[in-house]
């Protein structure tokens, strides 16, 4: 994505050199093709003298010094170090936007919160806190998990863009912005991983803490609205109340901040489908490479299967999105250190955990 976006420019000899020179103690230089693999660019094969993860860092500074990014990719039994005629220094963000979006969000989900309560009244919006409150906390942490990340591993991100949009959650979610790209596949793991981590250790207790302080009672005759089901929100419910609900005629009645942990939850599966720039795709990526498109089409037919069988015609509007935007991967700089052990049992665990929240059947409505 980043490299396509990448200006190009006639290739100077005497650039080439010194950047040969730049790299001399770190790189073995078997060969070098000019404009190559695009104009402006220059391929360097060999192999590195040092691990490319502990050099990386000295390597895109002598380039920078250039006027050039590197990029690292394999190339059959050889590695290429690709020298792309750009340094990524993108201007600041106006917080402003990030901030009236924020303020937006927070009315919208007070109203969401809000109507849910009895004899409600526009003055008394106030009355949805609960839900606001424990909404953006998780959608919160869930996007300053990927900021803070981000900044840990030096890479150039906004502030979270909440969306406020009328909804039954009054928010459509919250999303940063990389600014350049992720240096390697591992920093790539963190940045994908840390949003969907942060975000769960604030759902699950929002959502037992609301399923604790929710009454269980009769459902009604005719004419009312089930929320779906995952894994976990099914064992929760089991966890809470001894028995699976609905059942016999009863079901737990949600209040506000039960609401809240089923939302995070069911956003939090929508973010992990291991598919493009979503948090799943980031974490398919780094384990396999560009294996991971091969799953594009998979999931597509998959979903579309899933709306059909179930009739849960609200896919149609994520199915479009994923066609839309779901081919685009994030491509680490250097694609060629793998992740180590600690970071491979994280990026299976997230996978899990798509398992384990994904909600096939968001809403059902019943007797209509």
């Amino acid at each position: 994505m980043w490299l396509d976006d990448a200006a190009s420019r006639p290739v100077d000899l005497d650039l080439v050199e010194a950047l040969r020179q730049a790299t001399a103690d770190l790189f073995e230089l078997t060969d070098t093709t000019l404009d190559f693999p695009k104009a402006g660019q220059v391929r360097f094969r060999g192999a590195f003298r040092v691990d490319p993860a502990g050099c990386y860092d000295e390597l895109r500074r002598r380039f920078e010094r250039l006027g050039f990014t590197p990029v690292i990719r394999a190339d059959h039994s050889q590695t290429a170090l690709i020298a792309i005629p750009v340094v990524f220094d993108p201007a600041p963000s106006r917080w402003i936007v990030n901030l009236v979006l924020f303020v937006l969000t927070i009315v919208s989900t007070l109203f969401v919160g809000a109507i849910s309560e009895p004899n409600f009244v526009w003055p008394e919006i106030w009355r949805g806190w609960p839900f606001s409150l424990s909404i953006l906390l998780i959608l919160g942490a869930h996007e300053l998990g990927h900021y803070f990340a981000a900044r840990y591993h030096k890479v150039a991100v906004t502030l979270p863009y909440f969306i406020p949009i009328p909804t039954i959650i009054g928010t459509m979610g919250a999303f940063i912005q990389l600014k350049a790209p992720v240096k390697n596949r591992r920093a790539l793991l963190d940045i994908g991983a840390a949003g969907p981590l942060a975000g769960l250790l604030f759902a699950v207790p929002i959502l037992f803490i609301g399923l604790m302080t929710s009454p269980v009672g009769p459902l009604p005759p005719a004419g009312y609205t089930l929320e779906g089901n995952s894994i976990l929100y099914a064992l929760a419910k089991i966890i809470v109340f001894g028995r699976f609900l609905p059942a016999g005629g009863v079901d737990v009645q949600l209040n506000q901040v039960a609401w809240a942990g089923w939302a995070g939850l069911f956003v939090t599966g929508l973010n992990l489908i291991p598919i493009g720039q979503l948090d799943g795709g980031h974490v398919a990526y780094v384990l396999f490479a560009n294996k991971a498109r091969r799953l594009y089409w998979p999931l597509i037919g998959g979903l579309v299967l899933l709306a059909v069988l179930t009739q849960t015609w609200s896919w149609t509007l994520w199915i479009f999105l994923l066609f839309i935007f779901g081919r685009v991967y994030a491509e680490p700089l250097d694609d060629v250190t793998p992740l180590d052990p600690r970071r491979r049992v994280v990026a299976i665990v997230a996978l899990i955990l798509f398992l384990l929240v994904f909600v096939p059947i968001p809403l059902r409505v019943v007797g209509l």
